[in-house]
């Protein structure tokens, strides 16, 4: 019996066999506009259809890269205008407060471009990264700058393995939890350099 996961890959190879370059841009958008619909098998799919001549490995890249900008512009402006009235509203239901808003501003404010980009290259976290950079009201250019450099090393990583794997595309997603690890690490190794800055700089203020 198939998984939904299973299910959803089948249906999005299905989609990039039929439309070619056209359905990796819409896949790609669809996830980044937080449909579930993962990256870790429509790139190296596409790397698949690279191999066997079917499109270009820059085209399959740009592609993605494309649908992966248009789909966070759709949840960004989700996250934008529907923030704050959203909490007010359902917030209570899934323990959302004004002040958990109030702390993402702040954390957009001083670490955002950071935020963004290095979310761009954990799945899941990915998908979903631009609602909260809508919602604390982050530049949009600003934004779409560091979405932009944040998609375009995964979406190349991912589109290379599809290629030099071939026939075994779907590897990719059995060893993935390991690159998962290494980003999360040099995430949380970012925050503590920011937070050692910041805190050193403190007193050298104090004393000017």
């Amino acid at each position: 019996m198939q998984s939904v996961i299973d299910i959803v890959v089948q249906w999005a190879t299905d989609v990039i066999g039929a439309w070619g370059l056209p359905g990796v841009f819409f896949l790609m958008l669809l996830e980044s506009a937080c449909i579930p619909v993962p990256s870790e098998a429509i790139m190296p799919f596409a790397g698949f259809a690279v191999n066997e001549g079917d499109m270009s490995f820059w085209g399959a890249v740009a592609a993605g890269v494309v649908g992966n900008v248009v789909g966070s512009w759709i949840a960004y402006w989700v996250g934008l205008y529907g923030g704050r009235p959203f909490v007010d509203r359902w917030g209570k239901y899934v323990l959302l407060r004004h002040h958990h808003l109030d702390v993402a501003e702040r954390w957009f404010a001083k670490w955002g471009p950071a935020t963004v980009f290095f979310s761009r290259m954990i799945p899941i976290v990915r998908t979903f990264i631009s609602l909260p950079a809508g919602a604390a009201r982050m530049p949009f250019w600003r934004f779409t700058l560091y979405t932009v450099l944040g998609c375009i090393p995964w979406v190349i990583m991912l589109t290379w393995v599809g290629v030099k794997l071939g026939d075994n595309w779907e590897e990719i997603r059995s060893w993935l939890h390991y690159a998962d690890y290494a980003v999360v690490a040099a995430l949380v190794a970012l925050v503590v350099w920011f937070v050692v800055k910041r805190r050193r700089r403190g007193p050298q203020t104090e004393e000017a």
